[in-house]
């Protein structure tokens, strides 16, 4: 196996790892989404899962395409694998970003234990994962498909 594929392979696994714990973290403590142009109820939170997401987490329709494309590229290497994790990677970003409760929780005084390390390793595992996603097989090596 190659070193980009793991590298990749532990950066996405890690990252979903951090979107599946932002997800549940969201529904035990009903944090619903809230961006700059739609937001949901706390009421709601476990149902809007679905679709649009949680304020910790992305929605679970983007973590079973990331799922897939990590079993994917666990089974053999994958063009295909490779650009949905971009993809997802450089969809998450932003969408990090744009929840409210993310940016409090990258602030000093915002900081909150569980939530702060669960959207520090979501974002930074979703800008890696679209960064490794993006690089050719066989990158670190200095070997071009």
């Amino acid at each position: 196996m190659s070193a980009d594929r793991r590298v990749l392979l532990a950066v996405a696994a890690v990252q979903l790892g951090a979107g599946l714990t932002g997800a549940v973290l969201s529904v035990r403590r009903r944090h619903p989404f809230d961006t700059p142009v739609l937001s949901g109820s706390a009421a709601h939170v476990g149902r809007d899962t679905w679709w649009a997401g949680t304020a910790l987490g992305p929605p679970a329709w983007t973590l079973a395409a990331h799922g897939w494309a990590l079993a994917r590229l666990t089974a053999g290497e994958d063009a295909t694998a490779r650009r949905v994790l971009a993809a997802t990677g450089a969809a998450l970003v932003p969408g990090y970003l744009a929840e409210r409760l993310v940016r409090r929780r990258l602030t000093p005084a915002g900081a909150e234990p569980a939530e702060t390390a669960v959207v520090a390793t979501g974002l930074a595992g979703a800008v890696a994962m679209a960064v490794l996603g993006a690089q050719p097989s066989g990158a670190f090596s200095g070997v071009r498909p």
